[in-house]
């Protein structure tokens, strides 16, 4: 009779089993041992010279590694601890692999931009492939944080601004790394950070605090953190910032209450980099030993490099300040995710030395990344049609330094990424063009400092040439974690680079590579063309080639609001309504003396190299009860003449609530390809649960009352359609929050 699998719930109860037995036979050594990572260094290939540590890994005090990598390094650690401890516990190896291993992808804010999240999913699945060939098990991502204030550097990390794409972003990337099974070698465990707000740092100024609603916690905040928990997530990392004044590694409510009870969230919470120890200079903890107790009791798991715990715990045990049992509830969600990893089955899952060679940066991953990096590119203006540019063009001209840099195409976090196999945005125009044009390039000057020594050098260069391509930007480093700006403008001296070459008169095409919006008035009003390419990873001068050429016509769109300058932060499309709206023709309402209110871009953004109309969307009913479901469809046509794909969004507004509401939320979308000509009728399916929110006592709702549907291809330029929600006592009625919600984004 052939053998047959356990089912899910008896290998959980096996699983549970197994941890009980395991935590019977543990000292408080090797139980504290559990509960601390250890960073080595993020050397790719061994040997390494971690020795200091050898003898915490053989006495059983060692519970993960961040920063090794390397099949040699890992396997040696791994025997020391499997083969040489008194439990034989394995070890689980961390990195950063936060938007491709080997194999370098967009940047997260950009890979959002695709609005594909299959595509976005593919390449979580090809960084944990490449990840695990390196000994890889865990990854501290995704980031999953929303970010409305671009000035905070770490935006570049997230999917943008809107709760509901980041919570389809979230679960997409979890899938993608943790693939059908995190026993699978090729899987690595994923973890949704940083919970929770870190996004909404007051001033934008990273690692600063969080002063925000309970209410406006579970609306914009907790949403995506949701989605990645329903998509399985194996872990959760406490974030840096306090909530009304309750740092998150010692956020019991947070952590513990909201989390693992609320949630029902059976994963274990890492911290982030000393986050326990950090509790001491937030003003909460005295000492390291009140930190310890701090982070033990809201609910840390693992302590990650700071070594509090190991060193306060066993007094603060001894005292009956915490309980054993919060150790022991610690250190069974730590050995939960080492058995769902299969280590204790197999301590060296994955370990080939030839998979690096088999599966890493292969000529198909490179493929993908490219693929990605031609939808995340965002068209942001296109006049008298001066894109595409045809390729047999005499001469070409390239200025701006970030053009031929080719390390600033991997961005932040750029996992194991190397900048001699990425792709310059220069050597990809090179590569592009025909044999019979020439392509000249100028750097222009340094593009951080004030810099004009090269602006003639450049001048000269675009005056002979029949078209000019302005890189311009942000090296990598100024966006990412502790790269908060106060101004989000060109830095340096860009901007009177691209003024000196538009005074030639000439038509100039704008290519910016940056990691986060940009206030670009000037660009928006005097370029010709401006191509946002963000930091598109590898294969980015390809990528931007043959969406400058007109190889693939551009459909990314606007995750996150451009404003027209930085007095605008915050600016978001889905703000609430005040009592005195916008109102150009009354001096007393809600806006500006010096600049229009109004962003630069909206969410949702994007041009196209072929045009796209909307029909008003026709409802199957006019009204709906909380039961129900209602359609809605329109008609959208591809007016130009090439092929092109639409991202169609489609927006609710409640007009009257119990609470203020937002103007319009994002509910669902879909990208759509059509040929010149052509039309499809496209059909969306709402519930009640797309139209709830948290009233005032803290219960997910939804009102009776009239609402909006919005479709088109931004939030700006929209036509929409009105219908009623009826309810038996017509009054507000409680809904639950189903996981289901985060993956149905394009039905």
């Amino acid at each position: 009779m052939p053998a047959t699998s356990p089912s899910p719930l008896n290998e959980r109860a096996g699983i549970e089993k197994s941890i009980d037995s395991l935590i019977a036979l543990m000292t408080l050594d090797e139980k504290l041992g559990q509960l601390s990572q250890f960073s080595g260094f993020a050397a790719v290939t061994g040997p390494g010279a971690i020795e200091a540590n050898m003898d915490d890994v053989r006495k059983g005090r060692v519970g993960s590694f961040f920063n090794v990598t390397g099949v040699a390094e890992v396997r040696r650690l791994q025997k020391a601890a499997v083969e040489e401890t008194r439990l034989h516990i394995p070890i689980v190896f961390g990195l950063d692999v936060i938007h491709g291993a080997r194999t370098v992808f967009p940047v997260p804010l950009a890979e959002a931009s695709s609005w594909n999240p299959a595509a976005v999913q593919e390449a979580a699945r090809i960084a944990a492939l490449e990840a695990s060939a390196y000994g890889i098990s865990w990854t501290f991502a995704p980031m999953v944080d929303i970010a409305r204030d671009p000035r905070w550097g770490r935006i570049t990390e997230g999917s943008g601004e809107d709760a509901f794409l980041g919570s389809v972003m979230a679960a997409a990337r979890v899938r993608g790394f943790q693939g059908s099974s995190l026993r699978d070698p090729t899987s690595i465990a994923a973890t949704a950070k940083h919970f929770a707000a870190y996004g909404g740092a007051e001033g934008g100024r990273d690692y600063n605090v969080v002063d925000v609603s309970e209410g406006r916690l579970r609306e914009v905040y907790l949403p995506p953190f949701r989605a990645a928990a329903c998509a399985g997530v194996a872990t959760f990392m406490a974030s840096f910032n306090e909530i009304s004044g309750v740092p998150a590694h010692a956020n019991r409510w947070l952590l513990t209450d909201l989390l693992k009870k609320e949630w029902g969230y059976d994963g274990m919470v890492v911290s982030d980099w000393t986050g326990i120890h950090e509790l001491i200079p937030h003003g909460v903890a005295k000492d390291s030993a009140d930190a310890a107790r701090l982070g033990i009791n809201a609910g840390v798991d693992m302590e990650m490099v700071s070594r509090d715990y190991a060193h306060a715990l066993p007094d603060l045990l001894q005292r009956n300040v915490v309980q054993i049992s919060a150790v022991d509830e610690a250190v069974r969600r730590i050995l939960r995710l080492k058995y769902r990893l299969g280590l204790f089955d197999d301590p060296y899952r994955g370990l080939d030395s030839a998979r690096v060679t088999r599966d890493v940066l292969t000529p198909a991953n490179r493929l993908a990344a490219r693929k990605l990096a031609q939808q995340s590119v965002v068209l942001l203006r296109n006049e008298r049609n001066t894109l595409p540019l045809s390729k047999n063009l005499k001469t070409i001209a390239v200025i701006g330094a970030l053009a031929a840099d080719s390390g600033a195409t991997i961005g932040a976090w750029g996992g194991m990424g190397r900048h001699t196999d990425a792709v310059s945005v220069l050597d990809g125009i090179k590569a592009a063009v025909s044999s019979r044009t020439r392509v000249t390039y100028e750097r222009g000057g340094d593009p951080v400092k004030r810099d004009s020594s090269r602006f003639r050098a450049a001048v000269n260069v675009a005056r002979n040439a029949d078209a000019v391509i302005l890189v311009l930007g942000e090296p990598a480093g100024l966006s990412g974690e502790a790269s908060s700006r106060s101004m989000i403008d060109l830095p340096g001296s860009q901007l009177e680079l691209a003024q000196r070459v538009k005074s030639l008169g000439k038509p100039i095409i704008v290519v910016l590579m940056n990691g986060r919006p940009l206030a670009i008035p000037w660009l928006a009003e005097n370029a010709d063309a401006v191509v946002e390419s963000w930091f598109l990873g590898i294969e980015m001068g390809n990528a931007v080639a043959d969406i400058l050429f007109g190889d693939v016509n551009p459909s990314g769109k606007l995750t996150a609001t451009f404003p027209r300058n930085v007095g605008q932060v915050p600016i978001y499309y889905n703000y609430r309504r005040t009592g005195r709206p916008p109102d150009e023709r009354n001096h007393y309402t809600s806006k500006y003396l010096d600049v229009p209110w109004t962003p630069q871009y909206p969410f949702g953004y994007g041009l196209s190299y072929t045009s796209f109309t909307y029909s008003a969307p026709r409802l199957t009913s006019n009204t709906m009860s909380p039961g129900d479901s209602i359609g809605i469809e329109f008609t959208l046509t591809n007016t130009g003449a090439r092929p092109g794909e639409e991202v169609v969004q489609l927006y609710v507004g409640d007009e009257v609530g119990s609470i203020t509401r937002p103007v319009m939320e994002l509910r669902r979308f879909r990208r759509v390809a059509l040929r010149p000509g052509q039309s499809g009728v496209i059909r969306f399916d709402l519930s009640a649960n797309d139209l709830a929110f948290y009233n005032a006592q803290m219960r997910r709702v939804v009102e009776p009352g009239f609402f909006r549907i919005f479709v088109g291809g931004n939030s700006r330029d929209v036509k929409d359609a009105r219908f009623e929600l009826r309810t038996p006592t017509s009054g507000s009625v409680e809904v639950g929050e189903p996981c289901g919600s985060f993956v149905r984004y394009d039905r």
